[in-house]
């Protein structure tokens, strides 16, 4: 069943926590508690062990520090995703919807579905491999086996929200304790792991194994989640009530995320102290890790205890990815389908290439699989990250609760490293396609892929700026009303009408009385422009400068002969030079043209007349349209 949704995020969960109830102390706190736990399942998921462990394994404990960055970097975004939500009571893709155009949108959403079906691939995956080193049921039905949970969520999610964030955290904790007790058994040199906290130069080898660390961090989805997940905390409106919600969200995400740092930490030691410190520095698959665990530690349950936490861990993360799916769904297209249907289809999605390859080429390319998910998971991470700096840098829809300049520094500064390092990643797969010999639809493919690519980024990176900017203008034209000043009328005393001597001098002349009555002082002004005008200015006095005269004369004799003070002025040479000057030289206090509505040349010449001169004098002038008066 299909249905638009009202305008709010995970519907029926939405503010069903409350926390406006009279708490104190701890209980206060532990309202707000829940929502970074699901987020925390997405940094440990099984697309980080094979980095984690292939980290450990060849190089020891010395890219701790990458780990421990890549946490802070993951820190700060999850917080700002967080801050979007509660202050603006929108996930990031309901805030998509809002200020990008339809077609920007749909993408934007077919990537973020692409995202979430590649990790809900290497969930999948993960969860089978675990349930195959478990049991040694064969890969292809540990993948099938994974469409149960689908029934697990439902179930789960009529219990209400603080019921799944409860078997969720029930779920981190068994990750967490297994991997405490391996890194018993490991006994691990705690010296060196301190000294792997220090920042250290980076080989080409290390700095590749470095760089699929940091780039399989922050996981796109996490961020249309966790900015849905805090408004299932109903909060006090009002500016008190937003500052606490920030604050303890804070603190739930600092907890939750250090718990993900741990078991990536503990993959890492664990590699660093059973495979470096033994030789075993190729291993890379989780496969091999467990079957060397048993031989190098002497404990025949560290290898089951690494399978129940890689089981834990697909189960958690496919739960909170099926639950990002719903978001994005609802948030870009506003449409809520059955949650069965929804999960039953995302894991198809999920479950069929992997089916497909399992039987096509066997086991051996799961892994290749594997980094096919993240390849596409770090295709879609820009096109989240850039849009949630932007909606939280956004002083109009977030208030005071804007990220301050030093915060969008810091955000700026880790989207830049996050895209250009899964950028790499994406280039370097896509360019292994594009060179293949003889691939010519493959490379055509590619090439499309890469334009649309660069097209979307560019656009949803530069929109809102482009429509900041716009605002900023709008405002600038219309600024905030404010009481009228300076009403005293300017007395008219002095008017001056350039005439052109047309059959429109009349109405210029009778919109000057009706400015300046009898109480004003007349002048009748008109450039002459014959050739001994050009040549001899003032000491002309050819036919046409004596007929100008004269014609002047006579509309100032009517006018006098009527009560009106006038008097007459001739122009010489430059037109723009002596209307300026004839017009300073009478002291006018308004001075009236015609605008004939010319075309073409004339528009040009006849129209830069009027801008030159309105440029130059600081007084009023009046444009009357004469060609409306023939028509």
């Amino acid at each position: 069943m299909i249905t638009h949704q009202k305008d709010t995020s995970l519907g029926e969960a939405n503010s069903s926590v409350d926390t406006t109830l009279n708490r104190k102390g701890f209980k206060r706190i532990l309202a707000y508690f829940g929502p970074a736990y699901l987020i925390s399942v997405g940094y440990m998921d099984p697309g980080n062990w094979a980095t984690d462990l292939q980290g450990g394994a060849q190089f020891g404990y010395r890219l701790i520090w990458v780990l421990l960055m890549s946490n802070l970097m993951a820190l700060i975004l999850q917080n700002l995703s967080a801050r979007l939500g509660i202050v603006r009571r929108k996930d990031l893709a309901q805030a998509n919807r809002e200020a990008y155009p339809p077609l920007v949108n749909f993408c934007l959403y077919l990537l973020a579905e692409l995202a979430i079906a590649a990790c809900d691939l290497a969930e999948v995956l993960g969860m089978a491999i675990g349930i195959h080193l478990l049991t040694g049921l064969p890969l292809i039905w540990g993948v099938c086996f994974t469409i149960l949970d689908t029934f697990l969520l439902m179930w789960l999610q009529k219990l209400g929200i603080r019921k799944l964030e409860a078997f969720i955290i029930s779920l981190v904790l068994i990750i967490g304790i297994s991997f405490f007790l391996e890194l018993v058994f490991a006994k691990p040199d705690f010296g060196q792991v301190a000294y792997g906290f220090i920042p250290t130069k980076l080989n080409k080898d290390s700095l590749y194994i470095a760089v699929g660390i940091i780039g399989a961090t922050v996981m796109p989805h996490n961020l249309y989640l966790h900015s849905a997940l805090v408004q299932t905390r109903k909060i006090k409106t009002g500016w008190a009530g937003v500052r606490r919600a920030l604050k303890y969200n804070f603190i739930d995400s600092f907890i939750a995320l250090n718990g993900a740092f741990f078991v990536n930490a503990a993959i890492l030691i664990l590699a660093a102290s059973v495979f470096y410190t033994s030789g075993h520095n190729t291993v890379a698959k989780i496969e091999d890790a467990y079957r060397l665990l048993s031989p190098l530690l002497g404990h025949k349950i560290a290898p089951t205890l690494f399978a129940i936490a890689l089981i834990a861990s697909g189960q958690s993360s496919t739960i909170t990815g099926t639950l990002a799916g719903q978001i994005v769904m609802e948030g870009y297209l506003s449409l809520r389908i059955d949650p069965l249907l929804r999960r039953l289809i995302t894991r198809l999605i999920a479950i069929t290439p992997a089916v497909i390859v399992i039987l096509m080429y066997g086991d051996s390319k799961v892994d290749d699989l594997l980094i096919l998910s993240q390849v596409i998971l770090s295709l879609q991470l820009g096109f989240a990250i850039i849009p949630l700096i932007h909606f939280v840098s956004d002083k109009t829809t977030m208030g005071e609760f804007a990220i301050n300049l030093r915060m969008k520094i810091v955000a700026w500064s880790i989207a830049l490293v996050l895209v250009f390092l899964n950028a790499q990643l994406v280039t370097e797969k896509l360019m292994e396609v594009y060179e293949s010999e003889g691939n010519v639809l493959a490379q055509i493919g590619v090439s499309l892929l890469a334009v649309f690519i660069i097209w979307l980024f560019t656009t949803m990176a530069l929109l809102p700026v482009i429509q900041k900017r716009r605002l900023r203008l709008t405002a600038d034209m219309h600024p905030e009303a404010l009481p009228l000043d300076n009403l005293s009328p300017r007395p008219i005393n002095n008017i001056v009408v350039a005439l052109d001597f047309s059959d429109n001098d009349g109405r210029l002349i009778s919109e000057a009385l009706a400015q300046g009555k009898k109480e004003a002082n007349y002048t009748l002004l008109h450039i002459i422009e014959s050739v001994s005008a050009n040549y001899l200015g003032a000491a002309s006095d050819d036919a046409e400068t004596q007929k100008d005269r004269q014609r002047l004369e006579l509309y100032a004799n009517q006018l006098i002969a009527l009560g009106y003070t006038v008097t007459i002025q001739l122009g010489y040479r430059n037109r723009v030079k002596e209307i300026v000057r004839l017009v300073k030289e009478a002291h006018a206090d308004l001075l009236i043209v015609g605008a004939h509505r010319h075309r073409g040349l004339k528009d040009y010449l006849f129209g830069e007349t009027i801008d030159a001169v309105r440029h130059d004098l600081d007084i009023a002038i009046l444009i009357i349209n004469v060609y409306a008066s023939t028509n």
